[in-house]
């Protein structure tokens, strides 16, 4: 029988820490493994500005963005959890949140997802839907969305 497998999706807010904090804790009673994704969008991060004179592409180098979204987002939480008997590992994934972590899930074969009720961005949450509501709808494993 495989290791069981609880994948986190975070994002650097207090909701996605403290679903880290749940899959930790309770990995640590079934001698489960725990992988920390933080999911970015680039496109997302490369919308232009409306500027005085024009339209302004941001520039924004993706190594340098992915360095800096690392060691926010996924540094401070391998550090918080260095100590525990959990096998934990983290990864930074390009693309859209919800296929990404949908892929992520399939191709891990995770036994189950942990993911903040919200996320970093309440406007956007409202506009499009939450990333954990279509996760909830879409993911097919045990999903614990954690408030």
């Amino acid at each position: 029988m495989s290791k069981i497998l609880y994948v986190v999706a975070v994002d650097g807010s207090d909701w996605g820490d403290r679903a880290a904090d749940r899959a930790i804790t309770l990995a640590e009673k079934v001698n489960a493994s725990v992988k920390l994704i933080t999911v970015v969008d680039w496109s997302y991060l490369q919308q232009p500005m409306i500027m005085e004179g024009g339209v302004n592409l941001p520039i924004l180098d993706k190594t340098t963005e992915e360095k800096n979204i690392t060691n926010s987002v996924l540094v401070p939480l391998l550090e918080k959890y260095k100590h525990s008997d959990v096998g934990l590992t983290a990864e930074l994934i390009w693309g859209d949140p919800v296929d990404e972590i949908n892929e992520h899930v399939k191709k891990t074969h995770a036994n189950m997802l942990f993911v903040g009720r919200q996320g970093r961005s309440r406007i956007v949450d409202m506009l499009l839907g939450s990333v954990a509501n279509k996760l909830a709808h879409t993911v097919g494993i045990p999903i614990v969305l954690v408030p």
